[in-house]
């Protein structure tokens, strides 16, 4: 029974528990507790979350990996912690290589005026000089195999491509389920997913695309119609709501990749499918500014008992730069910033050493918190528990022992002495899966060390927030991050006070893969501490079609 995995909702036995120990509800709660009664005063009385997030998202804005704006924003952060008298301190991990930002403006000049919504995305090359550059638009044509593509390939010279699929309506699902006749939006969908199909089959006969993830699939595409003289590369990947775009990164170094926003790549690839001669003006504005060091920013609070031992706040810094990385993930960033200035305030000389990892590179592969691992054995070795959260801003709905299954019962006792109404809707799963990728607490428990995750309400995350243009701060539902503040807080105190050590026991059974083979516990990965180099662009196809 330790060992099946089941999921159960912790809201009745913690309530039980809290009021034998007289938890009232939040408002006015009196506990026998000092720091938890203080904790949930501050965050109501005089939450700094507004105030951070503003500088953060709307002054500092996005923080992709190596950037300006990611020096200047760790630089704040570092200045924040010091303001509070708390030690913070930046640690190289690595080098990846820099850029900047700059303006990016596309028009439709021909057959008639309009500004398009669109970017390019993240390390794209600029327009030469950073000018306007007009050009013809054509779209990827459907060839026969890689040998015809080859034969086309002199058309694309001077021209703008466009290289996705044409979304037939940028209306959501949802909407057509609410206001269509059910055989019309059937109808759609099944048109749509056969002429998906048809694109994808239209990609793969050039010879050039490639295999993995959308962007890794379409590098060596870019990469030859670049070597073809292509002006630039346009693209769109619509997330499937009202308005909103992935935005994500480019692998050129001459042509400039663009997003167009779903509307508006849909107009363009009409227009040169019936051979109205779109003609664009894009400038796109770019540096590149070679390999930098790269940096994770560690605050701490050493221990006064148990020097040695540690607990730990986690969350990435890093962020794509199509918004403001507020929900992915400045949220879980803020949320560990305002923990550790009320930690400060009413529990300075904690039992155990209370750090907070604000992690680079995340978006790239975790390496800035792979690399603390890496760099860090002791730290490692001697953490007590860390939590994590990173997936938007919404109350914390989910936790999981990780894998661990003694663990649950320390962390069940911490659970039990939070207020029930932070805790009535947590669904915790027990053993849990341990994670071997997607977020920084895996870098920790793929190497055997108690991380455990905070896993927030959906809020339409992944549509809307998750890597789009539209992940901005008004996006931020303040009351629930106060709440993920507090339970932070309280997990971080009570969990360097205790005086059981949490297990490391590991669980040993696990369900299939989805593949067959039987599931295993992750392998302890090391980090990417530089960029990877820029493929040369292919000369032959990278598949047989």
């Amino acid at each position: 029974m330790r060992l099946m995995l089941c999921a159960f909702s912790l809201a009745a036995v913690i309530a039980s528990t809290t009021a034998a120990q007289g938890f009232p509800q939040p408002s006015g709660f009196a506990v026998d507790n000092p720091v938890l009664s203080r904790i949930w005063a501050l965050e109501n009385d005089s939450s700094q979350l507004p105030r951070l997030a503003q500088v953060l998202f709307d002054s500092l804005g996005p923080r992709l990996t190596a950037s300006p704006g990611m020096t200047a924003a760790q630089n704040w952060l570092i200045a924040t912690y010091t303001g509070w008298g708390i030690t913070a301190r930046k640690e190289q991990y690595g080098t990846w290589r820099s850029w900047r930002r700059g303006k990016t403006h596309i028009d439709l000049v021909t057959p008639r005026a309009r500004t398009l919504e669109g970017t390019m995305l993240a390390w794209s090359p600029p327009t030469p000089k950073g000018r306007p550059v007009r050009a013809p638009v054509v779209i990827l044509p459907d060839v026969a195999d890689s040998s015809a593509f080859v034969a086309w390939l002199p058309q694309a010279k001077g021209k703008f491509v466009l290289l996705s699929y044409p979304q037939p309506t940028c209306r959501p699902d949802d909407s057509w389920e609410k206001w269509a006749t059910q055989p019309t939006a059937d109808s759609m969908k099944a048109r749509r997913t056969a002429a998906q199909q048809a694109w994808q089959q239209r990609q793969q006969r050039t010879g050039y695309w490639g295999t993995g993830g959308v962007v890794a699939a379409a590098t060596p595409l870019t990469r030859r119609l670049e070597a073809a003289g292509a002006a630039g590369i346009i693209g769109s990947f619509w997330s499937q709501g009202w308005g909103v775009q992935k935005i994500f990164a480019a692998f050129t170094d001459r042509a400039p990749v663009l997003d167009v926003a779903c509307e508006d790549y849909g107009l363009l690839y009409r227009l040169a499918e019936n051979r109205q001669a779109p003609v664009i003006e894009v400038t796109a504005e770019s540096q590149a500014l070679g390999d930098v060091p790269v940096f994770n920013v560690i605050g701490e609070m050493k221990g006064s008992a148990l020097p040695n031992e540690y607990v730990m706040l986690s969350a990435h810094f890093d962020s794509w730069d199509g918004g403001s990385g507020a929900t992915d993930n400045g949220t879980g960033t803020i949320t560990m910033l305002e923990a550790m200035r009320i930690l400060k305030l009413i529990y300075p000389n904690p039992r155990r050493t209370i750090l907070v990892g604000h992690w680079s590179g995340e978006e790239q592969g975790l390496n800035g918190s792979r690399g603390y691992v890496a760099d860090h054995p002791e730290i490692a070795n001697g953490l007590q528990a860390l939590f994590n959260q990173d997936n938007g801003t919404g109350r914390v709905e989910t936790m999981s022992a990780s894998g661990f299954p003694d663990a649950a019962a320390n962390l069940g006792r911490y659970l039990s002495r939070v207020p029930a109404d932070i805790t009535r809707n947590i669904k915790f799963s027990f053993p849990g899966a341990p994670s071997g990728g997607g977020t920084d607490h895996a870098s920790f428990v793929s190497c055997g060390a108690p991380g455990f995750g905070l896993g927030s309400g959906d809020w339409d995350y992944g549509r809307y927030t998750w890597h789009t243009n539209r992940d901005t701060y008004d996006k931020i539902s303040f009351d629930d991050v106060k709440n993920n503040a507090a339970l932070t807080a309280m997990l971080v105190y009570l969990a360097s006070e205790d005086t059981t050590h949490m297990s490391r026991a590991k669980r040993d059974v696990f369900p299939p893969r989805p593949n067959g083979q039987p599931g295993a516990w992750p392998d302890c990965q090391q980090p990417q501490r530089a960029t990877p180099p820029l493929a040369p662009a292919p000369t032959a196809p990278a598949t047989r079609p």
